[in-house]
């Protein structure tokens, strides 16, 4: 979402840091630009205007660090910036209050509001162990109770058994009454929107406040609403009196500007980010880390939180001692690339990445096709566990047949089986501990020579302070450096990815000279 305004804030600074000495005309010039790529990027024009005069007005007076360029400095009140106008820290949903805690979804039909709902339910159901029950007090929307009760199937939270008849302040009351009666944490209120901002919803909306008078009201906006979201989460606030928002379809094309006008304007805080169609494709909102990936720093810890809430702990321990062991077959390539894939793809990982965004169009040449993990995972199917297991075994015979039946040509095969004959290899050379470009990484940990087993990954984790995060007791060895597929020897080979058809370009590292 934020990749527009990425590149053009990225291409402005980088012309500031690459200056030795900066003159105020120069700062200037290049607030200016910045109130141009905001603008562009549908922020609303007086957030844009106060974010400007407050970059200006804190560099006023500041006295410069030597190992400091002023260029740097402009880079860092940007961003600082940034950070104070999304929100100084995240703030999770509050459920501090008695149970059963309500929560009203409000926000325009479309907006992803009901299916933003069964995804808070369980979100909360499975990391804060909460029991929850779901409401729909949408009796205008066709269908959109029984939308509701198969989500609940879905995602396994209990929903509100629906009664014809009812307005939504009834049902509202009758939740509030059932969650009672079953001991339930919290309830979630999902109400009925329009296509346009009216006064009939509102004044139901707030008919219900009155009626299950809410801990929390959630504002679910769509990140593509443009310059409109302003005007949207302010009468809403005005109305109803929201305490946070959920941002919808992030993973989309929009330009960024909703979350950073809605919270300007509003002063509620972003609490979440839905990422994606999928049910666990729900974010925390980090002002922090939407900053640095804003300005290409990359968001390294979401990325490592993702690592940790889907690697399966048991698998990476016992790929890591295989890789230690230099036994890394084509069956563990296939666990590789399907934990992949759960973390986002090539390029939702790539996105995390400090530095990529100044990359893109070396990586539209290097030709990211997400769907080749998917053929990649086909080819290993199509094998016999025998053929896994020993991939030597493969003459042209074989390869012809799995080809047919995987529905790529031979050169597809060799690819694959040439990235991982590359990475066995590394992990061979790491585990035995021998000279080699990948051969200083386990001294730098402080391990001795080698790859690490697992006694020892167990002893980091206790080592380290509150241990390893999520589920990975060894840390991320089995999950993380090495296993990252379809990317072998990234870098100094990225992004000439084995196995994606596009030619290394050669103006990056790794390229041949010419």
């Amino acid at each position: 979402m934020f990749d527009s305004l990425s590149e053009r804030l990225g291409g402005i600074l980088d012309r500031l840091t690459r200056r030795g000495a900066l003159t105020e005309a120069d700062v200037d010039a290049a607030l200016r630009e910045v109130h141009r790529a905001l603008l562009g990027a549908d922020v609303a024009l007086e957030v844009v205007q106060a974010f400007t005069e407050q970059v200006k007005a804190s560099a006023v007076g500041v006295e410069l660090i030597k190992s400091v360029t002023p260029g740097q400095l402009v880079v860092k009140l940007v961003h600082d910036q940034l950070i104070q106008t999304l929100g100084a820290s995240g703030e999770p949903i509050d459920l501090n209050a008695l149970p059963p805690v309500p929560i009203m979804m409000v926000g325009l039909q479309g907006s992803g509001k009901t299916t933003t709902t069964a995804k808070i339910a369980k979100r909360l159901t499975e990391q804060g162990r909460r029991k929850v029950l779901m409401a729909s007090l949408d009796v205008r929307r066709p269908a959109a109770m029984e939308q509701l009760a198969i989500l609940g199937q879905q995602v396994n939270v209990e929903t509100l058994p629906i009664v014809a008849g009812q307005h939504p302040a009834q049902i509202a009351q009758r939740a509030l009454q059932a969650a009672r009666l079953g001991g339930f944490d919290a309830v979630l209120l999902d109400t009925a929107g329009r296509t346009t901002l009216d006064e009939a919803m509102m004044n139901e909306a707030a008919e219900v406040k009155r009626t299950a008078n809410p801990h929390e009201v959630l504002l679910v906006a769509d990140a593509l609403t443009g310059q409109d979201a302003v005007n949207l989460a302010r009468a809403f606030d005005e109305r109803v009196g929201l305490t946070g928002i959920v941002l919808t379809r992030v993973d989309g094309d929009g330009r960024g500007g909703a979350a950073l006008s809605m919270r300007a304007v509003t002063g509620k805080p972003i609490k979440l980010l839905g990422t994606g169609e999928r049910m666990d494709a729900l974010e925390e909102f980090y002002p922090q880390r939407i900053a640095d990936r804003i300005l290409g720093m990359g968001d390294i810890v979401t990325l490592v939180e993702k690592a940790a809430a889907t690697i399966d702990a048991e698998k990476a321990m016992r790929v890591a001692e295989k890789m230690r062991k230099g036994q890394f077959d084509l069956g563990d390539l296939r666990e590789q690339l399907v934990q992949m894939g759960r973390m986002g793809g090539m390029a939702g990982l790539m996105g995390m990445l400090p530095g990529i965004a100044k990359m893109k169009n070396q990586l539209a040449a290097a030709n990211l096709d997400e769907r080749v993990l998917k053929r990649q995972i086909a080819m290993i199917d199509s094998m016999t566990p025998q053929e896994r297991r020993r991939p030597d075994v493969l003459k042209a015979s074989r390869k012809k047949r799995i080809a047919a039946g995987s529905g790529v040509k031979v050169e597809d095969i060799n690819r694959m089986l040439k990235m991982h004959r590359t990475m066995a290899d590394a992990m061979k050379q790491m585990g035995s501990g021998k000279r080699g470009p990948l051969a200083g990484l386990a001294g730098m940990l402080g391990l001795g020579s080698g790859m690490p087993s697992p006694e020892q990954m167990a002893e980091m984790a206790k080592k380290m302070p509150g241990g390893m995060p999520g589920s990975m007791p060894g840390g991320v060895p089995g999950g993380l450096p090495p296993t990252m597929p379809g990317m072998p020897g990234l870098p100094p080979k990225f992004p000439g990815l084995p196995g994606l058809g596009g030619s290394k370009p050669p103006s990056l590292p790794g390229g041949k000279k010419k």
